[in-house]
């Protein structure tokens, strides 16, 4: 018979080792699902890990890495602040779409006028937008005591009908010919985002992202309130004899989770995307719950699975468009990663022991 036993103290081996053996059975079981579905599995894999780096054309994937990581970067930092004192924000995509709709819309307020002040307005709007929106499950769980999982979640449907209703209404194109959508911010030199050096992917929404892992590393080892995060999510009680705020510290993570979402929608918005549409949004704000679990919730860990996520965004595109696999299937292969992150996870804290089966 097959036990589980509790370890005395958690396995650092076993925390270092799950991320890595989780994408290992990934492939192997992300293999077996396109075997299934008539696909070459070792070509399938190929595809999406080696392809955008040393393919034929890896010249034109590889800075598309740093476009689709920063993102998910941004996000899943400011994820992992709330995850780590046990404070769980899953509408960053809610965030995310407010923070591109509040940015865009002080740009094109100012449209067509060119001036330097447009675009650092957007960032403040957009960072307002996330924040705001993030302070709606805050300020209900610190007034009522309400689920925040439950609230933040709600919200991105609400947030995505908000989505719709600019598309179609106050910031539709009114040039558009009547189809859905804003101006494209491309073409709006003082609004748009574009690359910092000409081929790279690099644009303001990757500095931002880095800027950001450096002061969630700092505040995480050398700030006390970093300390007071740390101790809420391993010792609550310890937190709480020790004077920690919890209203505070729920205002804090929510608050800079939501910032930092609505950062990542004003950047791509801005930049990659170019315009508010009803298709607007991809999912990056539930991918970067996977980006922060696989980097264990660590600011230099996030930076590298932001980078492997990419990798599988990147890689699944040219796996549909070379070998028909649908996007569904990179999907599922990519919810595959966080199921066997959370699965293997257990051996952290248990260890697997045969035990004999007592006779009655």
């Amino acid at each position: 018979m097959i036990v589980l036993e509790k370890r005395p103290q958690p396995s650092q081996a076993w925390s270092y080792a799950t991320p890595v053996v989780a994408v290992l059975a990934t492939m192997v079981f992300g293999g077996l699902l396109f075997a299934a579905m008539g696909k070459d599995p070792v070509e399938a894999i190929r595809t999406i890990f080696w392809e955008p780096l040393f393919g034929e054309f890896a010249f034109y994937y590889r800075p598309q890495l740093l476009v689709k990581g920063a993102p998910l970067v941004l996000i899943a930092i400011g994820l992992s602040l709330g995850f780590r004192a046990g404070i769980w924000n899953i509408g960053a995509e809610g965030q995310y779409i407010v923070g591109a709709i509040c940015g865009a819309g002080v740009g094109l307020a100012f449209y067509p006028h060119e001036a330097w002040f447009i675009f650092p307005l957007m960032v403040i709007a957009g960072a307002f937008g996330g924040w705001i929106w993030a302070m709606i499950p805050a300020v209900l769980k610190v007034r009522f005591g309400t689920n925040e999982i439950l609230v933040s979640l709600m919200l991105v449907y609400v947030a995505e009908q908000l989505l719709a209703s600019m598309s179609l209404g106050l910031l539709k194109n009114p040039e558009g010919f009547g189809f859905p959508g804003s101006r494209n911010l491309q073409s709006y030199d003082s609004a748009h985002n574009a690359e910092l050096i000409t081929g790279t992917g690099m644009h303001w929404g990757v500095v931002a992202a880095f800027v950001a892992v450096i002061f969630s590393y700092v505040l995480l080892k050398r700030h006390m309130l970093g300390f007071h995060i740390r101790l809420t999510g391993e010792a609550p009680r310890a937190a709480r004899f020790a004077g920690v705020n919890p209203a505070r510290l729920i205002l804090f993570c929510l608050g800079t989770s939501g910032a930092l979402a609505g950062l990542a929608g004003l950047f791509e918005v801005s930049g990659p995307s170019g315009v508010v549409s009803i298709d607007f949004n991809v999912g990056y704000g539930f991918t970067a719950i996977i980006v922060a679990f696989l980097g264990r919730l660590h600011p230099v860990g996030i930076l590298l699975a932001g980078g492997l996520m990419a990798l599988t965004y990147i890689g699944g595109e040219i796996a549909q468009s070379q070998l028909g696999l649908p996007a569904a299937a990179i999907q599922v292969f990519q919810g595959m990663l966080l199921f066997f992150l959370l699965a293997l996870d257990l051996l952290t804290n248990y260890r697997i022991r045969a035990a004999r089966k007592e006779v009655a």
